[in-house]
C-alpha cells in the first residue's frame, strides 16, 4: 500500500483527494496535514466524511511514499524549504509554485498533464499539477497543436464554479454575489495563460498565436465550460479531425470526443474531460467541460499518482456522476 499524506488539509482540492483516497485499494493515509486544526477530527471539517475515517489533522508528514500539495498558490515552495521531504517521497503539487518554474533544489517538477506527459510522469519523483482552466482548455487544442495547425489567434470563453476560488471566502465568492450572476475577470492576463502557451509550444506548435481568453466567474459551485475557436486551414475534412481528435485521445481513459453538443453536467463529480468539435464559417470550435475540483485539480493529481507508482491510470477514479 502507498503511504499518502495531505499538506493543506482543510480546503476543497484536500477534500476531493480524501473522497477519492479513502476509496482508493491502493492507498493508506499516512496524515492530513493542518498546523491550525491539528488533533480535530478531519471529518469535522469535510463533513460527508462523517463515519467514512476516523482519522484526525495531524502538524507533521509523517513517514509518506508521496505527499500531495494542497496549499495556497505560493505557499508549496516555503513548505518544502521549512520540512525535510525525504528525497525518495514523491512530491505531487497541487498550486501554481512548479508549473512555470520546476526546478527546487534536487527536484525537478515534470508538468502533470497525464495525456501529453504520460510517460514523463511514470518515470518522474516531482509533479506539478496543472491549473483546472488551463486543463479544459489545453485538452481542446492538444490535438490541434501536436499537428502545428494552430496558426490563426485563439479565442477562447470559459466559466468556471465558484470553488475554482477556493474555500476562503472573498467578495466575488460569496453567495450573494455569485448566486444569478455572472462576472469577468481577469480577461487576457489570466495566471494560467503561461502554462497553457508553454505546453502547447512542447505538444508541437513551434509558433504560438496570441491566445485572446476570457475567463468568466460562474453562478454554480464546480465545473468549467469553456468555448474554443480558432480559424481552420480546411486541408482536412471535418470527419477526419473528428476522427483525429478521437485517435489522439484513444489511450485516455478520462477524455472522450461527443459526437452530440455537450453540457457540464455530464462531467461534474467525474475525472472526465468531454469534447465536442464544430465547424462555422471557416472556424473550428472546441466545446471543452470538466468538473474543476477533479479532472481539474484532486482527480488528476491521483492520476498522476497512479502513474508514478504504475498503477492502472483509472485505479480510484471511476466515480459516479449525477447529471440530475
Amino acid at each position: 500500500m502507498i503511504k499518502v499524506s495531505i499538506a493543506g488539509g482543510t480546503g476543497y482540492t484536500a477534500g476531493e483527494l480524501l473522497r477519492i483516497l479513502l476509496n482508493h485499494p491502493g492507498v493508506t493515509l499516512e496524515s492530513v496535514i493542518s498546523s491550525s486544526s491539528a488533533g480535530m477530527p478531519v471529518a469535522g471539517i469535510h463533513r460527508d466524511l462523517l463515519g467514512e475515517t476516523d482519522i484526525t489533522f495531524s502538524d507533521n508528514t509523517g513517514h509518506p511514499d508521496v505527499i500531495f500539495l494542497c496549499l495556497g498558490h505560493g505557499l508549496s515552495r516555503a513548505f518544502l524549504n521549512e520540512n525535510d521531504i525525504p528525497a525518495a517521497c514523491k512530491v505531487i503539487d497541487l498550486g501554481n509554485d512548479f508549473r512555470n518554474d520546476p526546478v527546487f533544489g534536487e527536484r525537478n517538477f515534470v508538468f502533470g498533464l497525464c495525456e501529453l506527459n504520460r510517460e514523463q510522469i511514470r518515470k518522474a519523483n516531482s509533479v506539478a499539477n496543472p491549473g483546472c482552466f488551463s486543463s479544459s482548455i489545453m485538452l481542446a487544442l492538444l490535438p490541434l497543436a501536436a499537428l502545428n495547425k494552430l496558426t490563426d489567434d485563439i479565442h477562447v470563453h470559459a466559466i468556471t464554479g465558484s470553488t475554482g476560488a477556493g474555500k476562503k471566502p472573498v467578495g466575488t465568492t460569496h453567495f450573494s454575489y455569485r448566486d444569478n450572476n455572472i462576472s469577468v475577470y481577469k480577461p487576457f492576463t489570466h495566471q494560467h495563460l503561461a502554462e497553457i502557451e508553454r505546453t502547447l509550444k512542447a505538444a508541437g506548435n513551434k509558433v504560438l498565436p496570441p491566445i485572446q481568453w476570457i475567463p468568466m466567474r460562474g453562478d454554480f459551485t464546480r465545473g468549467i465550460f469553456a468555448s474554443v475557436y480558432t480559424r481552420w486551414d480546411n486541408l482536412m475534412s471535418e470527419t477526419e479531425v473528428i476522427n483525429y481528435y478521437k485517435e489522439y485521445y484513444k489511450t485516455s481513459p478520462f477524455v472522450f470526443v461527443s459526437d452530440e453538443p455537450i453540457s457540464l453536467k455530464e462531467v461534474v463529480n467525474t475525472n472526465k474531460c468531454l469534447l465536442h468539435i464544430g465547424f462555422h464559417n471557416g472556424y473550428i470550435h472546441i466545446t471543452s467541460v470538466l468538473d474543476n475540483l477533479l479532472k481539474g485539480a484532486s482527480g488528476q493529481a491521483v492520476q498522476n499518482m497512479n502513474l508514478m507508482f504504475g498503477l492502472d491510470e483509472a485505479m480510484g477514479l471511476r466515480l459516479k456522476g449525477s447529471v440530475f
